[in-house]
Parts: structure tokens; sequence; C-alpha cells
């Protein structure tokens, strides 16, 4: 087959620019193969690169004495004590889910759990964040359906328990959905698997399913705004197979056990060519593949669509000779592909083999170190005009408009089509705070959580970045669980308009600021840029995802609220913060004023008061969206107990300010926290109490048992 000619139009096709091409030049010294350009397009591309984003990243606090290793695996390792580590990380499948919402979903779930057991963990916990269009969209009920039953069809086949994430909904997301997949696993701190390769000589092989056509230059897709030629992009999707992946996991975990495995590397975005090229890199080491040992599954396929294929459930592993067999038994007996396909060689060099062609022949470190590093030009967000006046509501009606609304209301008709329970330690999963996991075998929980308020980032994103940490470090501790470190999935548009730029920028300093002052390092995490249709952007959506640790489960904040318990605030009495709030947008349709400001040290100094006094809290939560009056409803909700709140008006009930618990307890216990707070330096109030089957808002009433039925019915009438 003739290789197509290099000309200005297919060089554009490949997401590089004229100055890029000339770099390629400059470093080869002659034109490159058609297949040369397709491996240059992949590992120059945004989403394997980080070219807009790398100088920023670097500003990012990433280590701390419980981290074993930050970002730059495959997922970021923390330290859980007992010889034990939590591994875990967030990833996007934003692009390919929009475009074909199941599979994207589906393969989005598969390249995170791939991510975790390829570091030698087995997956025990599973997130999703997602951000869909507006309901009444004509694309959003296809594209919430196909999404959820995706990770749900991957997930629970797979056999891992989904067990928190979030779900919003916004007209800036039309036109570009956002699927960010988390996964969480136990290892060995002993037995923690890297990437880097070593020792000359050595096989390269191949692991897991055959290769098809599927995904090919799915990463580069990934890297570009859509228009009006998205379905020409629909075989750019990979197709997964969640039962083949279990296997994969199985037969990866026995392997590690056999110290056969010098390097491992899953081959997601860019396939073969980006675990190649990082397995080489890290280990400072060339690699040389010959193609025609490669599994396929479809006939007459070329060396370009081999190398930038993302078929699914594949690996790529350096090999201790000596164990060749003994590995190859394994991967035979769980009934999977494994073949020696190339080997590790002592030159700088990426050579490829093609029916008895040299396809490609490139220095191997500077196509992983030179990818073009930018210094986009950015402008600060102008600061937010001052909220103008906001009539009073009747608070339930304030209450009632927020469970109609899909954002705000009940998500169990979507997080029911997950398995939360596999494996038999799920201790809490989604529906109320932060999902919790007993690590197998012990009385240690592990939480999770997934936290980012867009609207906030949209008006200040210094504060919408804190803000988005301190929420996550809000909800571990409403579990009594100590935050350890966290994981950041950075959703924006287009990186090369200066306004979107300085979004990133404003976003990553609060973020940073945030994970410093909270001991929270970011240790893993995923960057996507060019969210974009038709030239408008997303929300800026840095989402945050966040591990926590509880020594002893006995002592987890686990309850719900009964007849005669107190309801305390702890934390600022605040001042009523609606700019950006929930209700301004669902009640008035405004989305105007500046985001709730985050005092660090106060959020830090009250977390750290809930968890020295969790033998006094029954039932905690953080407030958020919705202020206290949300807040208290959900609280009431999870206990079938009414609760009676007797003075506020609309901005002491929904305002946003941020720092602040909701706790309900005895009357006792309210005592005994009062005098701790006192002693700890830390505001405290009672405002209300839990009883009846009302839900009582200064004076204004309407049953529980109502606004649940509203509440649960929301999702269901739009979507089922």
């Amino acid at each position: 087959m003739q290789e197509p000619q290099i000309t200005e139009d297919l060089i554009a096709a490949h997401g590089l620019s004229p100055d890029e091409y000339q770099e390629i030049l400059r470093i080869m010294g002659r034109a490159p193969t058609f297949t040369e350009l397709g491996i240059f397009s992949a590992m120059w591309n945004e989403h394997c690169s980080y070219k807009s984003s790398k100088k920023w990243l670097r500003t990012l606090p990433t280590t701390g004495p419980q981290v074993i290793c930050g970002p730059g695996e495959n997922a970021g390792v923390v330290d859980i004590g007992d010889g034990q580590a939590v591994v875990f990380k967030m990833e996007s499948h934003n692009h390919p889910s929009y475009i074909e919402p199941y599979q994207g979903a589906a393969t989005g779930v598969g390249g995170i759990l791939r991510d975790v057991f390829t570091m030698g963990a087995r997956p025990v916990a599973a997130m999703n964040a997602l951000s869909f269009g507006a309901p009444d969209h004509p694309k959003t009920p296809s594209l919430v359906n196909g999404v959820v039953a995706g990770i749900g069809g991957y997930g629970n086949c797979f056999g891992v328990p989904t067990v928190g994430g979030e779900v919003r909904f916004h007209p800036a997301y039309d036109g570009n959905c956002l699927v960010n997949a988390f996964a969480a696993g136990i290892a060995q701190t002993d037995a923690i698997f890297y990437s880097a390769a070593s020792g000359v000589g050595r096989p390269v092989v191949y692991l897991g399913a055959k290769t098809g056509r599927d995904g090919v230059g799915g990463a580069t897709m990934a890297s570009a705004e859509f228009d009006d030629t998205i379905e020409e992009k629909r075989p750019t999707v990979q197709v997964g197979d969640p039962f083949t992946e279990k296997r994969l996991m199985e037969a990866c975990l026995e392997l590690m056990q056999t110290g056969a495995v010098i390097s491992i590397q899953d081959m997601g975005a860019a396939g073969l060519t980006c675990s190649a090229v990082e397995m080489g890199d890290k280990g400072g080491l060339g690699i040389q593949l010959n193609l025609d040992l490669v599994p396929v599954r479809e006939d007459a396929m070329t060396a370009y669509e081999m190398m930038l294929s993302e078929s699914q459930e594949r690996m790529l592993m350096v090999l201790d000779p000596a164990k060749e067999a003994a590995a190859r038994a394994v991967f035979e007996k769980w009934d999977l592909d494994f073949a020696v396909v190339g080997e590790t060689i002592a030159e700088d060099r990426f050579v490829i083999l093609h029916n008895g062609e040299e396809k490609a022949n490139l220095p191997l470190s500077t196509l992983a170190g030179s990818a073009p590093e930018y210094d986009r030009p950015w402008v600060p967000t102008d600061a937010a005009e001052p909220l103008e006046f906001v009539p009073d509501v009747d608070p339930v009606d304030g209450l009632r408009a927020l469970l109609s609304a899909p954002s705000y209301a009940s998500k169990r008709w979507i997080w029911e089509q997950y398995d939360s329970q596999v494996m038999a330690d799920t201790v809490a999963g989604p529906g109320f705070g932060a999902g919790v996991i007993r690590v197998h075998g012990t009385n240690k929980g592990l939480a999770f959580t997934s936290d980012v308020t867009p609207r906030y980032v949209a008006a200040n994103p210094r504060e919408g970045g804190k803000q988005a940490v301190a929420e996550a470090y809000r909800n571990l501790c409403a579990t009594g669980a100590r935050p350890l470190a966290s994981t950041d999935n950075l959703n924006f548009g287009n990186p090369e308009k200066p306004e979107i730029m300085g979004q990133f920028v404003g976003a990553l300093e609060g973020i940073g600021a945030a994970c410093e002052a909270l001991d929270m390092p970011i240790v893993s995490g995923n960057v996507s840029l060019y969210n974009e249709t038709d030239g408008q952007p997303i929300l800026p959506t840095p989402t945050i995802g966040a591990v926590g640790l509880i020594d002893d489960l006995d002592e987890r904040i686990a309850g719900t609220p009964r007849e005669g318990h107190v309801l305390l605030r702890i934390g600022v009495a605040g001042e009523g913060h609606l700019g950006r709030s929930a209700l301004l947008w669902e009640v008035f349709n405004r989305d105007e004023g500046d985001a709730p400001s985050v005092d660090l040290d106060a959020e830090r100094r009250t977390g750290v008061f809930i968890r020295e006094n969790v033998q006094w809290i029954d039932c905690c939560t953080d407030v958020s969206d919705g202020g206290i009056a949300m807040a208290a409803y959900e609280m009431a909700h999870a206990g079938e107990v009414g609760v009676i709140i007797d003075e506020g008006g609309t901005a002491d009930l929904f305002g946003e300010d941020q720092g602040r618990y909701l706790v309900a307890c005895s009357f006792d216990k309210a005592e005994a926290l009062m005098v701790a707070a006192g002693q700890a330096g830390v505001e405290i109030a009672t405002i209300g109490r839990f009883a009846g089957a009302d839900v009582v808002l200064s004076g204004s009433a309407a049953p529980l048992a109502e606004l649940a039925a509203l509440d649960a019915a929301t999702l269901p009438s739009l979507f089922g």
C-alpha cells in the first residue's frame, strides 16, 4: 500500500501546526514517513504532551510524607499504613463520550481501571464526575442514558463498586459533555510496578486483546475542538470489553507475583506509540518493534493504524527473559494474547518494522521530551460585578425549585444503575456524602469524593479552584476521614484563547494554594482542553477527586438524624453569599456576582475540629450547593425525620458561604461540642432541631415525604 504524500492539509489534519512540522524536520533532518508523522502527531498532541499546561502543572504541590509516587506514572500512590498503599487517578473521556456515549464512557472506565492495576493494585472503588447540557437540549437525554449505561455496563461487569461522583447540567455543556472517570486500588507498598524500562536486549511483550482499527487517531481527536464534522470522528472512539479487562487484570496481578515484570504500561491514548515511547524514555533506552508479531483482529492493517490504534484491554511490558515461559503460561491460562513484539535497545531510537520494511526510525528521547511547550498568552478573568438585589423567596418554595432542578435533585436514578456493593467492602455508597470502602481484611476505611463548582470557577478562577479542593476536604472530614491526597481532572476550553488560558492559570493558582494549605497534594491527574463546539467553550471545570483515610471504621461519622436531635452549624455564620448560587440560577435564572471566598486557614481548623470530635457527632454534612436549606433537607431525608429551622431569610438559608458543616446530635453531645468548639476557636451555633414529619424553614412548611417524592422523581421524569 502506497503511503500518502505529506501535504500541508495532511499535517493540519494531524493537529500539527506549521511551526511544529518545521521542528520535526529539524529533529529528523529529513521529511517523516506517514507512520512517523502519525507517531509525532500522537506524542505531540495536547492530550499526551500537555504542551499548553506543563508550565502551570509544575506549580502544584505533589509531595508529602504520605506520597509514595506523585504525577508522572500511570496513577498516584499514597501510603495508608501497615505496608499498604492506595493507588488512584482521575481521567477524562469527554470527546469520545459525546461522539459515542456508551462506548466513550465505558472505555473511559476501562482506561482508568488499567491505570490502577498496571501499578500492581487491585481496583476497589470507582467514581465518575459528569457534566451534561441543558435537560431540554435535544441531545442531552441520549447522552445521559448512553453515558450512564456505559459506565454501569463496564464497571458492573468488571466488578468494581461505584461509590460516588457528581452530575451537573448546564447549557455550556450542550455541545461537549464531560465524562471524568476515577478509580482507586489497594497495593502493597513493596510491590508497586512502574513503567520505566531497564536492561538492553530484553523482550518487549504485548499483552491482552488483539489490535483493531478502533480508536485510530483518538488522542489527536481528543485535542481538537468540535464542529459540524463531528459525525466523521465516530471511528476514533474505542470499543470496550469489560470481561476481557477482568481477565487482563487477573493475569497481570498473577504475573506480577512471578517476578517476571521489569516494567509495565497500559496502552491508553495513542496505544502502542505512547506506551512504548514512555517506557523507553523513562528507562533511558531505545525500543525496536516488529509489527508483524502484533496480534491483530483485522486484515491488512498498516503500520500507521497499528501504531495509533487505541483498541482496549491491552498492555505493554518489558520482561525478564529468563521468565518468559512462565509469563506466557499465565496469559495462555487466562486466554489472552501474549506476544514478544520487540526488544529494548541501547541506541536512543524508536524503530518500527513491518512487512520487512522500516516504517519509522525516530530519536526516542527527543520524541518524548521535545514536544513543544507553550507559554500561552493569558489574561486574568475580569472581577465580577457586585450582585444586585435578590428578592426573598418562600424558603420551602426555594427548596422545591432546587429539588426539581436536575443538578441538585437526587441522583438515585443514576447511581442505582451502578453496582456499589460488589466486592462486599462498601461501607457507604452513593447518595449522602463521601463514599467509603473497607480496606479488605482490616478495620481501616478509605473515603472518596469528587468536587467542583464550575459556576464559581467561571466567575473567579482562583477562588473557584480553592473551593473545589476545600469542598473535597470537607466531604472527607464529614465522614471522619483524614484527607490524604488529590487527583485533578482539568477540563477547559481552547487554551489558544487568552481568556480561557486565564481561567486555567487562575484555577491552578487556587488549587495549588488549597492543596498546600490542606495537606492534599496532587498525586495524579489529567488535563482536557479544547472542550468547545463551534467556538463555544464549556464552563471551566477543574474536577478534584480526593481520598481520605479512616484509621478505625468504628470511629466513622456514620449515623443519620433522629427525632429530638439538635441541628448545629459548625463554622462561620456567613454573610448569606448568593453570588453564583444554586438558588440564583435555578429560581431567578441569573448567573451573576462573585464566587464565595474561601478562608483556607478556617477550612483547615474546622475540618480538624470535626475529625477530633467524632465521638460527639451522630451525623455530619458540609454546606455547599443550596446552602443550609439544602444541607438540612438532605440530612432530614437521610434520617427520614422532619427538620425545623426557626429563623433565617433567603440569604441565610440559601447562601453558599464556605467552610461550614451541619451536625446532628443529642442535646448532651451538643453541649460537649459547644465546649470543645470554644476551646478550639471554632464558631458553632444551634440553628434547629429534628422532629416531626415536616421540613419547616422560617415558618414555611412542607411534608418531608412530599419533598422527597419530588426529589426522587426529577431525573426519572426527564431521562427515564
